[in-house]
């Protein structure tokens, strides 16, 4: 039956809005493209980007060395005046698919980057690594005013291997990235590894102005937006943008090259970018490199393939059976610590694990150094022994404590992984080894000097503060030793080797009841009962101290043994009799005879007369007294019964042990 004449043109009506709505809508706030068909007059384009008759936006092709850049044709305002939230940046929000299209034989570049910028171009950008949008003069500028996502398939800008990067990169006016993030989505409770070539990926980019904080968020076309962003950075952009923005892409190669495609592309300064509809998006054409090969060439190549096919076939189902038979579920400690590396890109790093790499060896393991052939940064990776119960329980408790933990006078853990009974933990470089290796190995090192020690010691008790009580909770270190603390290019002590540590609450006991440690440095109460404390660490931590101003270990010094020796020099009133003879006398007084005695107050008997750490450090600091102590002996009960006749015997001056500060401006001075 036909419509009544008068309905027809509103029916026509209907129908060109619904073509003009899934084609793209804009408007002042934003605008969207499900394809770019009819749209070409809203963008500017520049170089050899063109719109294919497909609708879709490519911005660059497999030239070598060539640059595209793309821009929505009006400018965005980007401060508001009259928003609340002013001086700040307007939010914003996009969305976009993109592919990245390389040829087979050879990985792609360079990568391209969605960008807020001052004008509708780059006049300058340079190809390859600058992505077309900066060069040699002004990469860097704060006259810029260019904010920039990157997602780049060459490795990282100024590295010196032109290898793979698969990342993307928060830039500010210029290719030093502010954050970079390797290339995964979060997926059904931990990140998937992802590769920007190849198949089509959907990306998110939300700002709050009022918060100031970013979140990109990728996934494979056609999934819901992740509920973990893959960055989530603050980023103050109140004095990079200009009340009049441009929005629009840049796209690079360089002696690498790729055709870099936008398929649909929203925007918005009101709230999220409209959702871009998938299903109705123009897919990216297949291009196939150009074969001179023989027809009979080819049919053998095939026949071959086929060959091979099958065998990887049979290959993979065996390794699929074998796999499950030994599957494990993951810890909970795994969902929870996300930073888990590659095992390749560390495998890669260590040379194979070479022995030549080695740079240090402890009782669960060897650490490696390593360079990370994604960045070019120095790491130190620790290699658990495998097939060691304690080692898994060392592993697990670093990732736990270390990996939440940040403080300067700590060793920062970057990230871990474990494949099968492999275990990795990868923290920072310390150049400088450990405090054992220059306290007692002098062979092709200078002596350190008493200002350097005082500076170690200092920045131990600090990081040890932290640990006890100004961290969200208390962490026993349990392990605290000259061996387990590195010392960085500026000389400052770090603590590290978490495997033994515990946690718990404040305001609670520890119900650790194992004794573990090093010997001569495990708190005597230890022996008893087993729970650690935190005055078990102040035991250890005095120890320590003495160690340090002695140049001696704490057991097999002598006759007596290191505690000992400095108690009875203390007792004869001769104290600095202990000091280390490589210092060759070149100390402050004052500083090694608080240091002395403080190792002695902090590693007496009774635990509940030990100082906190915090105490420690005021006396460090110069900012409390040590108390006066007139019989050092009464304070450790249960010595051994040849030291006590010894001290016995010794004339001890009333007021021997006077109450002394240590004035921060005196360290480095010679005695």
């Amino acid at each position: 039956m036909a419509l009544p004449t008068p309905v027809t043109p509103l029916f026509f009506c209907f129908f060109i809005l619904s073509v003009i709505v899934q084609s793209g809508a804009a408007d002042s706030n934003g605008f969207l493209f499900n394809g770019f068909n009819g749209r070409e007059s809203d963008l500017t384009r520049q170089q050899v980007s063109i719109v294919k008759p497909s609708g879709i936006l490519r911005l660059t092709n497999r030239s070598k060395n060539a640059i595209g850049h793309a821009f929505y044709d009006k400018p965005i305002k980007m401060v508001d005046r009259t928003s609340s939230s002013y001086p700040n940046a307007s939010s914003f929000s996009t969305s976009f698919v993109f592919a990245i299209i390389s040829p087979k034989s050879d990985d792609g570049g360079h990568g391209f980057a969605f960008t807020l910028s001052p004008s509708k171009g780059f006049p300058g950008g340079e190809a390859g690594h600058y992505l077309g949008m900066f060069n040699s003069e002004n990469n860097g500028s704060a006259s810029n005013h260019i904010v920039a996502v990157e997602f780049d398939t060459v490795n990282g800008f100024n590295n010196v291997a032109d290898s793979r990067g698969n990342h993307i990169g928060l830039n500010i006016n210029g290719m030093l990235s502010q954050d970079k993030k390797m290339l995964s989505y979060y997926y059904e409770g931990e990140f998937e590894d992802m590769e920007l070539e190849g198949d089509p990926i959907q990306a998110w980019i939300d700002y709050d102005g009022a918060s100031q904080m970013i979140n990109v968020t990728i996934a494979p076309m056609g999934k819901e937006k992740p509920s973990i962003p893959l960055m989530h950075e603050y980023i103050n952009l109140t004095s990079v943008v200009n009340e009049l923005m441009y929005v629009g892409f840049s796209a690079a190669t360089g002696e690498k090259s790729s055709s870099h495609y936008i398929m649909g592309w929203s925007f918005s300064t009101t709230g999220l970018a409209p959702e871009l509809n998938t299903t109705q998006l123009p897919l990216p054409p297949k291009e196939k490199e150009s074969s001179s090969l023989h027809p009979a060439i080819i049919g053998l190549i095939v026949a071959l393939c086929c060959v091979t096919v099958i065998l990887i076939v049979i290959l993979l189902s065996l390794t699929v059976y074998r796999r499950m038979q030994q599957f494990e579920s993951p810890e909970q400690w795994e969902l929870e610590c996300p930073h888990r590396f590659r095992y390749r890109d560390l495998y890669t790093a260590t040379k194979g694990f070479k022995d030549s790499e080695i740079i240090g060896v402890g009782g669960f393991g060897a650490v490696y150094k390593a360079v990370m052939p994604t960045t070019g940064n120095e790491v130190a990776v620790k290699r658990i022994t495998r097939n060691s119960i304690q080692g898994i329980r060392e592993f697990a408790a670093e990732i736990e404590s270390l990996g939440r933990l940040r403080h300067k006078n700590l060793v920062n853990l970057q990230g871990w992984c474990k494949r099968k009974n492999d275990l990795l933990l990868v923290y920072d470089y310390v150049p400088n080894g450990s405090l054992d290796r220059l306290l007692y190995n002098t062979r092709g090192h200078m002596v350190l000097r008493w200002d350097e020690r005082f500076k170690i010691i200092r920045g131990i008790a600090a990081g040890l503060l932290y640990l006890h009580e100004e961290w969200e909770q208390v962490v026993i270190h349990r392990d605290i030793k000259p061996s387990n603390v590195l010392i960085d290019s500026e000389m400052n002590g770090r603590l590290g080797d978490f495997g033994l540590a515990r946690l718990y609450d404040h305001g609670t006991l520890s119900h650790t009841t194992r004794v573990v440690g090093t010997i001569g440095y495990i708190a005597p109460e230890l022996s008893r009962t087993g729970k650690a404390s935190t005055s078990s660490d102040v035991f250890a931590y005095g120890v320590l101290l003495l160690e340090v101003a002695t140049g001696k270990r704490p057991v097999n010094t002598g006759p007596l043994e290191l505690m000992d020796w400095v108690l009875e020099c203390q007792q004869k009133d001769r104290i600095l009799d202990a000091v280390d003879p490589k210092l060759n006398e070149i100390f402050v007084d004052e500083e090694m005879e608080l240091v002395l005695r403080l190792g002695l107050f902090c590693s007496q008997q009774k635990p509940e007369d030990r100082p906190t750490m915090r105490q420690v450090t005021s006396y460090l600091d110069g900012e409390d007294q040590l108390p006066a102590i007139n019989d050092w002996s009464s304070i450790y009960n249960g010595l051994p019964s040849e030291l006590s006749s010894r001290l016995s015997q010794v004339s001890i001056t009333a007021n021997q042990s006077h109450v002394f500060s240590v004035r921060s401006n005196s360290i480095g001075a010679g005695r």
